[in-house]
C-alpha cells in the first residue's frame, strides 16, 4: 500500500512495555556515563605533560577548520592508497550519517514530542533521511568489507604487527590484543550496520509501508523474510533484532574511548594541534628546563601534545611501511615505539576510582608517569638509535603523530645520560674540538679553493650577493671536494657574486641535533649565526641539504634570522634559465634520488628535475620518489654509527631499486652524504657495471663544457 506523506514515519519503540522502555533508557544513561568518563580520564595524563609544541589559542579556529577539511576530504588517509581512502570515506560518512540519524530520532521521540508536541521525523523529511541513511549505510558496509578483506586476505606489510625489536618469545612481542581489538572493532561496526538494515527489513515485511525504493537496504531483507516467516514470527524477530542492535550500539558507544574506536575522537584533536613544521624543525629545549632532565627519560618529561599523540595512533602501519630502518631489518618500527609508549602510559593509570576521585578533587598528580621509557622491557636503546630521522613516518602519518621527534626526545635523554655509541661520541668530540665531523683543522676547511684558478671571496671581509655555506662533507671529503670545485667553477662561469666563510664556518649541527646532542647543536648554531650576521649577503646557498634544513628551519628556533636559504640546485637552475650559465644537450637516461632533507622535509623537488630537463636528460623515476623517497641511511647521525652486522643497508636497498630500472646510465644525487653512501652501496651490491653515480653539478659542468662558451660575467 502507498502511505500518505503525513504518515510516512515509523514507530521508534514498537510494542515496548514501560519496564523495557525504562530499562533501555537506563542502559543508554550508563553508556553515556561510561563514554564521558573514558573521554575525561585521559585529561589527567595530558595535564602532566608540558606545553611545548602546543599552538597559541588564537590559532585554534583556523586549525579546527583545516583539521575538519582533512577529515572531510580524507587527504591524509587517501595519500598513496586511494582504495583505503575511499573505503575509509565510506565508513566515516556512513557512520556519521547513521549517528546523525540516531540523534534526529532521539530528538524527535524523546524531546520534541513529549515536551512540545512537535514531530519532525515524518513525511518527506523522513523519506529524505531514510534515503540518505540507506545510501551511506550501504557505503559503511562496503567500506568495512574492503578493510576486512585487507586484513584477512591481502595482508599488506602495514598491517603486520610482528615486532622487529623483539623475538617471538620475548616480553611485549605478542600483539594478539591489538589483532583482537582490530577485529572486534570492524566486526562490531559491521554487525551494527547490517542489523540496522535487517531490523528495517523486518518492519517493512510486517507493515509494507510502500516506499521500499528509499529503503533499499531493508528491502533486501524484507523480501526473503516476508516469504519465510508469518506476522507473529516477524514480530518476535523484530523485538530480538531491536534489542540486539540497540544494546550492541550502546556498548559500542560506551567502548569508543577505550578501544581502537578512540581514534574517532583523539585523531581529530591531534590533527588540530599537530605542528606542520615537525618533520623539518625540532623544538628547542625550554628555557626553564635547567632543573629538569633533557629529553624524554620518563613519561613525566613528555609534552602534552606527544602524550595525546600516543593515544591518537590508529595502528594503520603507514609509518611502519615506509620506515627505512624497518625495511632493512633494523630493530625499529615507529608504530611499535608509539604503541609501546602508549602501553606504558596506560599502565600508569590508577584504578577507576582513583582517576574519578582525582578529577573531582582537581588533583593533577594521580597518574604516575615517572616510569623510564627506554629499557629492555620498554622501548629499547637499539631501537632509538636505529632511527635515521628521515621523517618518512611523520610525513605519511594520517593523524599527525610526530614519531621522529618523539624518538629524538628519547635520544636527548640518552645523550644527557652519556649512554651513546662510542663512534657517535667520537664524532661529537671531533665536532666540538674542530668544528667539523672529520676532526680536521679548521684552517683547512677551504683548502679545496687553492687550485681553482680564481679566488673565492671571503664573505667575512667583503659583501657578496650569495653566501655559500659549503658544509662538512662538501669541504673535507675527497670525492665531494671534486663536486664542490665543479660547483665553484659553475658559479664563477655564470658571473655569480659569491663567497664563503672559510674557517668561520662550522658544522651546521643538523645531524648533531637529530642525534640528540642539543647542547652541542646550540653551540654550533650560535657560532654560525654570529658569523652569518657579521657578513653582508642577499641569500645563502648550501651544497648540503642537511645544512639547508638547519639554517632554514632550526636556526630560527635558537635565535637565528629568517635568511633566504636555497640549495645549490635552485641557484644553478636560476642561472641556467636566466641565460647566465650556458648548457648543452646530454642524451642520458638517468634516475634521480630525492634527499630526505631537501625533498620530504623542505619540499624542494622541482629544481633538480628542471635541470635534468634543461640538460636534455630522460628522467626515469624510481618507484619511491619525491616525498616517498627512501633514506640513504646517513641521517640522524647514523653516518657516524656502524650498521648492524648482517643487515641490508638502506643505501643498498635503494640501489637495488635503481638497478631494477631499464637502461639507466646514471644515478643522480644532490647531497654530499648521498655521494658517500651510494657510491659505497654500488660497490657492495656489485652494481658497478650496471650503474654509475654522478652528482647533478657534474652533469651541468659536462653540459656547460660542450657549449664551448667562455666565462660569462654578470
Amino acid at each position: 500500500m502507498i502511505v500518505d506523506a503525513a504518515t510516512k514515519s515509523r514507530t521508534v519503540m514498537w510494542g515496548m512495555s514501560t519496564g523495557l522502555t525504562v530499562l533501555f533508557f537506563v542502559l543508554s544513561a550508563i553508556s553515556i556515563v561510561v563514554f564521558i568518563y573514558g573521554v575525561v580520564a585521559p585529561i589527567l595524563r595530558y595535564r602532566r605533560g608540558n606545553s611545548v609544541g602546543l599552538p597559541p589559542w588564537r590559532e585554534l579556529p583556523g586549525r579546527v577548520v583545516r583539521a575538519a577539511k582533512l577529515m572531510v576530504t580524507h587527504e591524509t588517509i587517501a595519500r598513496r592508497n586511494r582504495v583505503v581512502g575511499w573505503a575509509h570515506r565510506a565508513i566515516v560518512y556512513g557512520w556519521a550519517t547513521l549517528f546523525a540519524g540516531t540523534v534526529i530520532v532521539a530528538l524527535d521521540h524523546d524531546i520534541l514530542q513529549p515536551l512540545f508536541g512537535v514531530r519532525i521525523f515524518q513525511g518527506n523529511f523522513y523519506l529524505a533521511c531514510k534515503t540518505a541513511l540507506n545510501i551511506l549505510g550501504t557505503g559503511l558496509i562496503a567500506g568495512m568489507v574492503v578493510m576486512m578483506w585487507r586484513r584477512a586476505v591481502t595482508k599488506p606489510p602495514a598491517l603486520d604487527y610482528t615486532r622487529p625489536d623483539r623475538a617471538a618469545d620475548e616480553p611485549g612481542a605478542d600483539r594478539t590484543k591489538y589483532l583482537v581489538g582490530d577485529w572486534v572493532f570492524v566486526v562490531s561496526l559491521l554487525v551494527i550496520a547490517v542489523t540496522g538494515f535487517v531490523l528495517q527489513g523486518v518492519r517493512m515485511a510486517m507493515e509494507d509501508p510502500g516506499y521500499s525504493l528509499v529503503q533499499f537496504g531493508g528491502w533486501v531483507f524484507a523480501e526473503p523474510l516476508g516469504a519465510l516467516l508469518n506476522h507473529d514470527q516477524l514480530g518476535v524477530l523484530r523485538h530480538g533484532i531491536w534489542w540486539f542492535h540497540g544494546v550492541l550500539s550502546l556498548a559500542f558507544v560506551a567502548a569508543i574511548p577505550y578501544t581502537k574506536a578512540s581514534h574517532m575522537l583523539v585523531s581529530f584533536v591531534s590533527l588540530v594541534l599537530r605542528d606542520p613544521e615537525a618533520k623539518r624543525q625540532l623544538r628547542a629545549v625550554p628555557e626553564d628546563a635547567n632543573d629538569k632532565p633533557v629529553g624524554y627519560a620518563t613519561l613525566e618529561d613528555f609534552s602534552a601534545l606527544h602524550l595525546l599523540q600516543l593515544d591518537s595512533c590508529t595502528k594503520c602501519g603507514r609509518c611502519h611501511e615506509v620506515c627505512p630502518a624497518t625495511s632493512t631489518g633494523r630493530p625499529l618500527s615507529p608504530r611499535d615505539v608509539v604503541l609501546e609508549l602508549r602501553d606504558e602510559l596506560h599502565e600508569a593509570l590508577p584504578p577507576i576510582g582513583g582517576v574519578l576521585g582525582g578529577l573531582m578533587r582537581g588533583e593533577g598528580n594521580v597518574v604516575d608517569l615517572g616510569l623510564p621509557v627506554v629499557g629492555h622491557d620498554n622501548v629499547r636503546e637499539e631501537s632509538v638509535w636505529a632511527c635515521m630521522q628521515c621523517n618518512a613516518c611523520v610525513d605519511i602519518c594520517p593523524v599527525g603523530v610526530e614519531q621522529a621527534p618523539i624518538i629524538n626526545g628519547m635520544r636527548r635523554a640518552l645523550v644527557d645520560q652519556g649512554d651513546i655509541a662510542p663512534t657517535l661520541q667520537t664524532a661529537f668530540e671531533a665536532i666540538e674540538k674542530t668544528g667539523n665531523s672529520f676532526g680536521r683543522e679548521a684552517r683547512t676547511r677551504a683548502s679545496w679553493t687553492k687550485d681553482l684558478g680564481f679566488t673565492v671571496k671571503d664573505a667575512r671581509t667583503e659583501p657578496v650577493d650569495v653566501l655559500w655555506f659549503v658544509g662538512d662533507y662538501a669541504s673535507f671529503d675527497e670525492r665531494s671536494q671534486e663536486i664542490t670545485k665543479a660547483t665553484a667553477r659553475l658559479f664563477h662561469a655564470a658571473g655569480l657574486d659569491f663567497g664563503i666563510l672559510y674557517d668561520g664556518e662550522y658544522n651546521s649541527g643538523n645531524d648533531v641535533r637529530r642525534a640528540g646532542e642539543e647542547g652541542l647543536f646550540e653551540s654550533l648554531a650560535e657560532r654560525n649565526i654570529a658569523a652569518l650576521r657579521a657578513a653582508s649577503f642577499q641569500r645563502i646557498v648550501t651544497t648540503d641539504p642537511h645544512s639547508l634544513n638547519a639554517l632554514r628551519n632550526d636556526y630560527p628556533t635558537v635565535g637565528g634570522d629568517d635568511w633566504e636559504v636555497v640549495h645549490h640546485a635552485q641557484q644553478l637552475v636560476e642561472l641556467i634559465e636566466d641565460g647566465r650559465l650556458a648548457v648543452g644537450t646530454l642524451d642520458y637516461r638517468v634516475t634521480y634520488h630525492d634527499p630526505c632533507n631537501l625533498g620530504r622535509m623542505n619540499g624542494d623537488f622541482e629544481a633538480p628535475r628542471r635541470i635534468l630537463e634543461l640538460l636534455g636528460c630522460t628522467l626515469v623515476e624510481m618507484p619511491r620518489n619525491r616525498s616517498n623517497s627512501f633514506c640513504c641511511g646517513a641521517g640522524g647521525g647514523r653516518i657516524w654509527m656502524p650498521d648492524p652486522a648482517g643487515t641490508e643497508k638502506p643505501s643498498e636497498n635503494r640501489i637495488h631499486e635503481a638497478v631494477a630500472l631499464e637502461d639507466v646510465d646514471y644515478f643522480i644525487v644532490t647531497c654530499p652524504k648521498d655521494v658517500t653512501m651510494y657510491e659505497d652501496a654500488i660497490r657492495t651490491t656489485g652494481s658497478t657495471e650496471r650503474l654509475t653515480l654522478r652528482e647533478l653539478t657534474e652533469l651541468i659542468e659536462e653540459s656547460h663544457a660542450r657549449t664551448g662558451r667562455a666565462v660569462v660575467t654578470a
